[in-house]
């Protein structure tokens, strides 16, 4: 099957979408038919084999509208890629671009539309004030005099005078909304009303009528009433209303067209030495674009050569830029800042990141929710059941009481206060500013299907491996025996920095984190035991890294003291590599794949909201519990091959449970697919993400837990909706009727009912709107917890009198100290560590941007009283500093804020 989009023109209401939805779906070899009323669109797949896109064109034809399939070159947003402002001398959008996409795009038309609609209003309304003053100039004379005590006689002329006055008016008003009889009576006699043929019967009898009383005062009658007020004030109001909820609908594509405008129009590539401007879409696979400073990149690639800092938070949501050299790779739609960088491209057109992110969310904007069935079936024969209700009330107040101006009166209000429009629009809003509002918050949800099961997950599943965590080893513990700290980290680097190990990459990339730029001493003798470690020597001394196996082969001893130290560390689910010479350990640094800094608070929120956690991991089962009990899963299940991870979750959907999967990973893909929703982690694998229903684009494990109470949000928006929708026509259609006149003499008039029903559909797109005010949970964002950097000495046996502390001094016999690394997944803290005389800071700083942002917050606080080491993090906006002497806080932010930058 094939999954095709059409434009749809000639839709005005709920009735026209549900309309050509019936007619598709009766053909056969289609499937998965949804009409979208506000994005004017349908989705849909088809068997090729069966039928053809022309006979769907012309079966939507038949149905009195017309249906165009959407071309490739312009599926997904791809009109983003042509168009886009900016602003800035060196800037390549272009705002001619942005005003082409805004003429192509959802909100463009819906701009449009409420331009025309708001000049048809104003035209009208400038005939229709002294229309009314000719209806009504004596009674509201009358009405004032009352007020101010006063006899006012406004004149208006003879009766006939009067009424062809009021005649002559109404004609510029009928004409300006011609559009309404154009629409509405051609389909009303095909047999497929709409809300336009409700609107034209209405102000078409209304007229009439008053035609008739008209005639019938140039014979000689009196008495007759003259609807000719009502015919213009119904298409006064209505086009206001229109005016409204077009312009309101404007505003529900603005994530979109944001996204659309991310994307440059023309990129700059180097081709045989000669640089050259070329258009987005003529860019292929293997170009190389130069990238100036202050340029967006067009495609996502890989850096060939170059250093500099790319500005990424409106794909990425990171809130600093971050640092590209060669072999990094950069994302479309990004913005290079500070340096001239060569990027060879790997993802062009529709399967750039930024593209691939429009389609996403113009697919969802287009798809309905399971919710909206009911609306559907219901607007499909909403009309014609309404203009038989118009009939039936005619014809009762005729023969109930022979006053066929009353007649007349109720059965044009029925026409005129029903409003299929609100049925129609009470989904298709709700998802589309949900979906936009998702996008922007860095969640992409396929379409309202998705939504909707998202919103009833009782039971969530994670992956480990990336999901939970981050997917790579990191050091987390150091303990000295017979080395300071700093002396064990240096030695246990060298040593590692033959091997390709992930563990001993981990030691080197936390060594070089805390003495970047040193050199390592070199290491002889080199040799490395599979599944064991290595050993070399350095400076003279053979010096052995690995697991207790290659301990006890290389024969030396383990103290007890020591052997319950790597015991502990492998509960936690740790890796301890055990550094030695030959006269027996030097230090334990055990490493591990650490959690994300936002997993245990994703995991805690899931929980509060009554949702089961559940990890799976392909680890082994010490290892995964020891993460499971860290943050709080009550469940693991563990050692699972990728098929076992997709039993788990039928297993658990058998349970009548509605089942949530997030992973990363092309392991994850079955479960994924088998799972009621699947979430797949943004920097995971293309297959992941091909099966999930969910993107989660900032790798985030509490974007999930957003992308839930988003998805509670618009469903209770679209309950809203239809709740509004069903009880206003419920109630006011009996009201038009005349159903209160019995009891308390009121009928109401057709005016009346023209602006209530003017305001339906506008309050659906205006409660709508509200997702926009959506905000993440307060409690999504990190709370300062503080790094957890503690120093401790424990108790051990046997004799280690020659270890020796930070400074070189004798550490007390039966003792070892141990440093426990700071997690930098806690980025929000600001923590101080005391070490005998030495204290440690870690300051959250706010406000830098680039490379020469770290040279000025390093030399301010280099040059404080005290300080001897200042290391600056540009990528985590945190600051490191050393000092002999206790450093207020109030001292580091005067001296920061100095600078320009502010103390968070």
């Amino acid at each position: 099957m094939k999954k095709e989009k059409y434009n749809v023109t000639g839709m005005t209401c709920g009735a026209c979408s549900a309309r050509v939805e019936k007619a598709v779906k009766k053909l056969p070899g289609t499937e998965d038919v949804q009409v979208n009323l506000l994005t004017g669109s349908m989705l849909l797949k088809r068997d090729e084999d069966l039928i053809s896109t022309e006979e769907i064109e012309k079966a939507v034809e038949k149905a009195g509208y017309e249906a165009t399939l959407e071309s490739k070159e312009s599926k997904g947003l791809s009109e983003g890629r042509k168009s886009v402002a900016g602003d800035g001398p060196y800037d390549n959008r272009n705002s001619d671009a942005l005003e082409k996409s805004r003429d192509e795009g959802i909100g463009s038309i819906h701009r449009k539309e409420a331009k025309r609609k708001g000049r048809n209003f104003k035209w009208s309304l400038l005939f229709l004030l002294p229309l009314m003053y000719f209806s009504m100039g004596p009674m509201m004379g009358h009405m004032f005099g009352s007020i101010f005590g006063v006899e006012i006689d406004l004149p208006t002329g003879s009766e006939l005078a009067n009424t062809f006055s009021q005649f002559i008016l109404l004609l510029p008003i009928l004409y300006l909304n011609r559009e309404y009889f154009v629409k509405g009576i051609p389909v009303l006699f095909r047999g497929n009303p709409n809300m336009d043929s409700l609107i034209a019967l209405g102000s078409a009898v209304s007229t009439a009528y008053g035609i008739y009383g008209m005639y019938a005062m140039i014979y000689g009658e009196v008495g007759h009433h003259i609807y000719f007020e009502s015919a213009g004030m119904i298409l006064t109001l209505i086009t206001m209303g229109k005016y409204l909820e077009a312009r309101s609908k404007g505003k529900t594509t603005d994530a979109i067209e944001r996204l659309m405008n991310l994307a440059p129009k023309m990129v700059l590539v180097e081709k045989d030495g000669v640089e050259k401007e070329i258009p987005l879409e003529n860019l292929r696979v293997g170009d190389v674009m130069v990238i100036k400073p202050g340029h967006v990149i067009g495609a996502d690639g890989v850096v060939l050569s170059g250093e500099s800092w790319v500005e990424q938070s409106a794909i990425t949501g990171e809130s600093v830029p971050v640092p590209k050299k060669a072999g990094d790779e950069v994302i479309s739609a990004t913005m290079n800042q500070n340096s001239f960088l060569k990027v060879r491209a790997e993802k062009v057109g529709e399967d750039s990141t930024i593209n691939q992110i429009i389609a996403l969310v113009n697919e969802a904007s287009a798809s309905k929710a399971p919710i909206a069935q009911m609306a559907d079936k219901i607007a499909g024969i909403f009309v014609p059941a309404v203009i038989l209700i118009a009939l039936i009330t005619f014809g009762i107040w005729v023969i109930a009481t022979g006053d066929v101006s009353m007649a007349v009166n109720c059965g044009i209000s029925v026409l005129v206060i029903s409003c299929p429009c609100a049925l129609g629009l009470a989904t298709p809003v709700a998802i589309m500013v949900g979906t936009g509002k998702g996008a922007e918050e860095g969640i992409l949800i396929r379409g309202g299907e998705a939504l909707e099961r998202l919103h009833s997950v009782d039971a969530v599943l994670m992956d480990k491996t990336g999901t939970i965590t981050e997917g790579k080893p990191k050091v987390t513990d150091i303990v000295a025996i017979r080395l300071s700290e700093g002396e064990l980290l240096e030695t246990a680097a060298a040593l590692e920095q033959g091997s390709e190990h992930p563990l001993g990459a981990a030691i080197l990339y936390h060594r070089n984190e805390r003495q970047p730029g040193g050199e390592l001493p070199d290491v002889e003798d080199f040799h490395a035991y599979f599944g064991k470690g290595v050993k070399g020597r350095i400076l003279g001394r053979m010096v052995y890294g690995g697991n207790r196996a290659l301990i006890d082969d290389m024969g030396l001893r383990i103290d007890e003291a020591v052997a319950g130290k790597i015991r502990e560390f492998a509960k936690e689910g740790k890796t301890p590599m055990i550094f030695a010479d030959d006269e027996g350990v030097l230090g334990i640094i055990s490493v591990a794949d650490v959690a994300k800094p936002d997993s245990e608070k994703a995991i805690e929120l899931f929980e509060k909201s009554g949702v089961e956690v559940v990890m799976l991991t392909g680890d082994n089962k010490v290892t995964g519990e020891a993460v499971a009990r860290n943050l709080g899963i009550d469940r693991v299940v563990a050692e699972v091959m990728p098929q076992d991870k997709e039993a788990e979750i039928r297993k658990m959907m058998e349970l009548g449970k509605k089942v949530a999967m997030i992973g990363d990973g092309i392991n994850d893909g079955p479960a994924l697919a088998r799972a009621d929703v699947g979430i797949a982690i943004g920097a995971g694998t293309d297959v992941a993400i091909e099966s999930a229903d969910v993107v989660l684009i900032n790798n985030r494990l509490t974007d999930a837990f957003a992308a839930f109470k988003l998805s509670k949000a618009v469903i209770t928006n679209i309950k809203e909706n239809l709740f509004w929708a069903f009880i206003y026509n419920v109630i006011l259609i009996p009201v038009a009727a005349g159903a209160l006149y019995p009891l308390w003499g009121v009928v109401l008039n057709p005016m009346m009912g023209a602006a209530a029903m003017s305001l339906s559909s506008f309050c659906v797109v205006m409660n709508s709107l509200r997702l926009r005010l959506f905000k993440r949970p307060e409690a999504i964002y990190l709370e300062n917890s503080g790094s957890g950097d503690y120093n401790i000495n424990l108790k051990g046996e046997g004799d280690i009198s020659r270890d020796l502390n930070e400074d070189g001094d004798p550490v007390q016999e039966g003792h070892f100290s141990e440093e426990k690394i700071s997690s930098e997944e806690k980025p929000f803290s600001r923590d101080v560590q005391k070490e005998e005389d030495r204290m440690k800071y870690e300051l959250n700083v706010k406000g830098m941007m680039c490379g020469n942002c770290v040279k000025h917050v390093d030399k301010a606080l280099s040059a404080m009283d005290g300080v001897k080491s200042v290391d600056v993090d540009l990528e985590k906006g945190m600051a490191t500093v050393e000092a002999d002497k206790e450093i207020s806080r109030d001292e580091f932010k005067a001296v920061i804020e100095e600078a320009g930058y502010e103390l968070v």
